[in-house]
């Protein structure tokens, strides 16, 4: 149990630390402060009066919800954060996580300026820098890469981008040359934005009107412990359960685990892994037999529910003759859901509207995990949940003004001609934006051609992505990786240079809050306090490179930095003169923006199908012609364009994918056996990896405020266990507290074993966030990365990373 303490010791020291803190001057004493570090001196402290205090408001980054913040700050020290009452999302309260950002400002192990590499590669040896010098190198050679005629060869690869940060990059690339932006999506929850698009037409996260609704039932969404936004799920679930006076909304969990939130659940539902879909389909096929299902809705703003015809004469399947398989008795078979609770569920929903039901990780981070996706989203379409209050929700954004146009050159075009290194959006991975987790066999087998250059950005794929082993060798191949990185991350330790960025106390931006409440939100984050140490913006950074390389790609940022970037996009917002602030002119405006910290536009507007349905129909699609035209662009060519010659086209396609329907029903929301990685007979047991609250998206390991919290149910904080129901413990002869090795095709993680009875029978859960080798003192060497030993399963429909597909073995140690 490395670097374990006392529960008792933990919270004498933390209110040392905070006294400290609060008092803005280090504390010594004779006893062990484990987190009381020293902190860095105040920039420019002389110019504070003794005992000067304000308050700054700004945005929490320790996860994508978008809360908004407000710091205290004491002689020009940030002392305390906690939530702006002025925000909607959190309306002044804040996570845990949120609270506990102190630690990433006042990191003892951040990286205080530019490094240049003085060592083998991966070995983490570094010497300093100056910021002039690093712009001239990184600069430099990118310069010549795009002299040369070759700029696809750069990539950008990116994680946690808010607000303009993301079009800057697509810019840079843009007017650089690459296609090769690559973001971390297909890797997350990318499934949840595709089955929205593929029914929808819309590329996005839906919102929800929890306030509003009367039953909500999740499929593997962690709503109250790690799903987005945390805060606002938490207030929302406490209004559906005590804020209407004689009316209380039922929550029904749908979960292998027995969670957190399966716990605040009304009734928890445990499911045999990656079947959801047949249950899904099962309540589905009950609603329609029993003509529960909202007929109006579905007669006028949907499509292909009957069968059909199309105009060229051809007959195609209906989602209702589909559901002819999906009978309760065959879905409890699949499912282990008893028939009779399947049947319970579906006439609670119909006589409880309005209904939300939703689907997250656990669902669509499985090889069918698109289609279960699919399935899900078709109840509420069903029950008439979409744009209709207590439903569905199809997010606004704030009206920004757009950057100016910038003129591109052959040699920009030439390169953004070019496939893309990851295959995203080609016949191996159709309808992905990107597939960053085959980022590495593309460098290792320099195909489509070598990547000479790559950019990271708040991202750690040597920690986070299955088979890390893979980044490592490719990151080796690689002639130049620059990292923005302000900590020495995994990935950070293979870079040939570091240029690191502020943290998000310490940097000004915008920030637009994710789907959740309908209605366009915008929180501004700004400095709380001066940079502590030689760090840059990224924004600023990339503008820098930008006039480094020269031409055409300076030419795109007529800008002096970032933040006149993100002010010149605000214009847009005070222009169109509506929301929670109207001033007169754009300096009254930001002025007025940054005191509040927040702009939003409430309430969401109902009605708007144009909006809400963009597919060819103009309806919610049963039947995805999206996915069909979609598969048809890049299906192997075949014999006549016939619709016979295109459906043997499409099938060769299919099963090329790995999609086992055929015909209109690869079309249908409909439900495909996993595929797992792994021999049943040598590896019994399937893993199934989760997020705690505190998990911070693999960034929490060097909080240790975080890290003393995250096994509230187990004694087992600062080191990583594993959950195994009691039955399939005592058939393995594992005791509660055995240390026992997790084993993989992949690899083997020496764990913690606990009876938990949450657990399924054959099931074994492994929480994230621990297990780094590197990225500080706190998090170094802390607990075991179930990322080590899971198989990098992609499912090439959606290019999504199958998480929940691997099959392991538990043996004692």
């Amino acid at each position: 149990m490395t670097g374990r303490i006392p529960r008792r010791a933990f919270l004498k020291s933390a209110a040392a630390a905070g006294l400290t803190a609060a008092c803005g001057g280090d504390l010594d004493g004779p006893w062990p402060l484990p987190y009381a570090i020293p902190k860095p001196p105040v920039p420019g402290s002389e110019a504070f009066r003794a005992g000067e205090e304000r308050f700054v408001r700004s945005v929490c980054l320790q996860c994508p919800g978008g809360c908004g913040i407000q710091v205290r700050v004491v002689e020009g020290r940030a002392v305390k954060i906690g939530g702006n009452p002025d925000h909607p999302l959190n309306r002044g309260r804040l996570c845990p996580k949120g609270q506990t950002g102190l630690q990433v400002l006042y990191d003892p192990d951040r990286i205080r300026g530019p490094l240049r590499r003085a060592g083998p590669k991966g070995a983490g040896r570094f010497e300093p820098a100056s910021w002039e010098e690093a712009i001239r190198a990184v600069g430099g050679a990118l310069r010549t890469l795009r002299q040369a005629g070759n700029p696809e060869r750069l990539a950008f690869l990116s994680g946690r981008t808010r607000g303009h940060m993301m079009p800057l990059i697509d810019r840079f690339l843009a007017a650089y040359g690459s296609p090769n932006g690559i973001d971390g999506a297909s890797a997350g929850s990318d499934a949840t934005p595709l089955a929205l698009y593929l029914q929808q037409g819309i590329r996005a996260y839906p919102g929800f009107d929890w306030m509003s609704t009367n039953y909500v039932l999740s499929f593997g969404a962690s709503l109250v412990e790690a799903y987005r936004p945390t805060v606002y799920l938490l207030r929302a679930y406490a209004h559906l359960k005590r804020g209407r006076p004689g009316s209380r909304a039922k929550f029904v969990q749908v979960d292998p685990r027995f969670s957190v939130t399966a716990a605040k659940a009304d009734e928890w539902i445990p499911v045999n892994p990656g079947t959801d879909a047949a249950l899904a389909l099962g309540i589905a096929h009950v609603l329609v037999r029993e003509g529960l299902h909202d007929r109006e809705f579905v007669g006028e703003r949907t499509f292909g529910f009957e069968d059909w015809t199309d105009a060229r004469g051809s007959p195609h399947r209906g989602f209702r003759s589909l559901l002819g398989g999906y009978a309760p008795p065959a879905v409890a078979a699949v499912t282990g859901v008893p028939a009779e609770t399947v049947e319970r569920i579906a006439r609670e929903m119909a006589a409880n509207r309005p209904v939300i039901a939703v689907a997250e990780r656990g669902v669509g981070m499985q090889t069918n995990g698109l289609y279960a996706r699919m399935a899900v989203h078709a109840l509420n379409a069903l029950l008439g949940s979409i744009d209709r209050p207590g439903g569905i929700l199809v997010q606004d954004d704030p009206p920004f003004e757009e950057w100016p146009p910038f003129p591109s050159d052959e040699v920009a075009r030439r390169g953004l001609e070019r496939q893309r290194i990851d295959g995203a959006g080609s016949r191996a991975f159709p309808l992905a934006g990107s597939v960053s987790q085959v980022l590495p066999e593309a460098v290792l087998a320099g195909k489509p051609y070598p990547l000479e250059a790559l950019l990271v950005y708040y991202t750690n794929p040597v920690f986070s992505r299955a088979e890390p082993a893979r980044f490592r060798a490719a990151l080796e191949r690689i002639p130049l990786v620059v990292s923005f990185s302000p900590f020495l991350d995994e990935t950070t330790t293979w870079a040939d240079w570091v240029l690191p960025d502020h943290t998000y106390l310490e940097r000004f931006g915008d920030d637009v809050v994710l789907p959740s409440v309908g209605y366009p939100v915008l929180g501004m984050r700004q400095p709380v306090v001066a940079p502590l140490h030689d760090t840059r913006d990224t924004g600023d950074v990339i503008l820098a490179l930008a006039r480094e390389i020269g031409g055409p790609v300076a030419g795109a940022f007529p800008f002096p930095g970032y933040a006149e970037m993100v002010r010149h996009a605000l214009v847009g917002v005070q222009a169109a003169r509506r929301g929670s602030i109207l001033e007169e002119s754009p300096r009254a405006f930001q002025e007025r923006l940054m005191a509040t910290g927040v702009w939003a536009d409430p309430p969401y507007r109902f009605g708007r199908t144009e909006r809400v349905f963009r597919t060819p129909s103009g309806r919610f699609e049963f039947f995805s012609q999206i996915l069909r035209a979609g598969l048809l662009e890049v299906a192997p060519p075949g014999e006549g364009d016939g619709p016979g010659g295109e459906e043997k086209r499409l099938d060769d396609l299919l099963r090329e994918l790995g999609v086992e329907a055929r015909g209109d029903v690869a079309f249908l929301p409909h439900y495909e056996p996993p595929r797992y990685a792994g021999d049943p007979r040598a590896y019994p047991l399937l893993l199934n990896t989760y997020k705690t609250m505190l998990h911070a998206e693999g960034r929490g390991g060097n909080q240790p405020h975080l890290r003393e919290l995250t096994g509230l149910h187990v004694p087992d904080s600062w080191e990583t266990w594993c959950e195994i129901h009691p039955g399939t413990a005592r058939d393995l002869g594992i005791r509660d507290g055995d240390p026992v090795w997790v084993e993989s095709p992949f690899g083997r993680i020496r764990v913690r074993a606990r009876h938990y009875p949450g657990a399924m029978p054959g099931v074994v859960n492994v929480p994230f966030e621990l297990g780094h080798g590197a990225y500080g003192r706190f998090a170094r060497g802390v607990g075991a990365n179930p990322n080590e030993i899971l198989g990098n399963v992609v499912a090439r429909l959606g290019g999504l990373s199958a998480w929940t597909s691997t099959r392991v073995r538990v043996h004692r140690a």
